[in-house]
């Protein structure tokens, strides 16, 4: 590939907290993916914000969800995202629509940068009705009830949360299992 071939390439970047990624956001990236030689998905690494799941465990399941799109790379970024677009060489930002109120905030947030990055782009991809009401928050509530969630996440995000909620119960469990002890204890002390 020549430099004219690498400067000519079309560069997206997709970024986002995607805390956990959703059927939402794989439907938007496979669309984006379609459009363009490259896209970025990538995860904001934002240590002031409490997030669900970990930086390594988003990415691990980033890479599990998208191992069939051959143009597409995972990774993370500290700072304005159009700074990292700039590092990467993306000349368009992918971002994701649900409803009217996305949309309302995804504008000012491409006009800011519109503003402070005129040479990036941003494209917004309407998710397909099916995935308009889905949200990584919804998903981490309806989880957190033990509710069926493979309808709105992919495979490999059911299977690790599944296997998170039942290490957390068993930890409830033991922990419940310890507090019994003690007060037997303490009730054996006096």
């Amino acid at each position: 590939m020549t430099d004219t071939d690498i400067s000519n390439k079309k560069i997206a970047l997709y970024p986002g907290s995607f805390d956990p990624i959703t059927n939402g956001h794989l439907d938007v990236l496979e669309r984006a993916s379609a459009m363009f030689d490259e896209v970025v998905i990538a995860v904001l690494n934002h240590p002031a914000k409490k997030s669900f799941l970990d930086i390594e465990t988003r990415l691990e399941l980033i890479r599990n969800a998208t191992i069939n799109m051959k143009n597409v790379s995972v990774d993370y970024f500290n700072g304005l995202t159009v700074e990292y677009a700039r590092s990467i060489g993306a000349k368009f930002l992918i971002r994701g629509l649900r409803t009217i109120t996305d949309f309302e905030y995804e504008v000012q947030l491409c006009q800011t940068n519109q503003v402070i990055a005129p040479d990036i782009d941003t494209v917004f991809l309407s998710t397909k009705p099916e995935h308009n009401f889905i949200s990584s928050s919804i998903v981490r509530e309806l989880s957190s009830y033990k509710t069926d969630i493979s309808k709105f996440v992919p495979k490999c995000v059911v299977q690790y949360l599944h296997k998170s909620m039942k290490q957390l119960d068993d930890n409830k469990m033991l922990k419940g299992e310890l507090n019994s002890i003690q007060l037997d204890m303490r009730k054996a002390l006096k």
